[in-house]
């Protein structure tokens, strides 16, 4: 099967080895993905304030590509690196938003490094 994202996914996984712990974590794994995506040039003023973002600029970015694929190809990317494999992702918090400086920004977690009684509190907060 043809995978169109192989050269990526070859070259972010060289990336996230250097960040890789030394063997890939075994238990549950708490994730948090942010992606600053570029501003469209039409969000910038021109003239003398070229370069500076309007007031009326977005936040967020709600246009392709898709959140979903996007968590899905870093997830893959992880699988055999950071952990074993992407079943192990236990709670993952996303977004995407606009950022002068476009990057991905993964937190990763382990288990005994959360406390779960605080997620599961700021969880039953935001559904209330």
């Amino acid at each position: 099967m043809y995978d169109p994202s192989s050269g990526d996914k070859k070259a972010t996984k060289k990336e996230m080895v250097l960040y890789a712990p030394k063997k890939p974590i075994k238990g549950d794994v708490f994730i948090q993905i942010v992606f600053g995506m570029p501003y469209p040039k039409k969000w910038f003023r021109t003239g003398k304030y070229n370069g500076i973002l309007k007031n009326n600029a977005p936040l967020f970015h709600s246009n392709k590509p898709d959140i979903d694929n996007m968590v899905k190809f870093y997830l893959d990317c992880m699988s055999g690196i950071i952990y074993n494999d992407d079943k192990q992702v236990v709670w993952l918090t996303t977004y995407k938003k606009y950022s002068i400086t476009p990057s991905t920004k993964i937190k990763i977690l382990e288990r005994d490094e959360v406390n779960i009684t605080d997620l599961l509190q700021a969880e039953q907060s935001q559904n209330n």
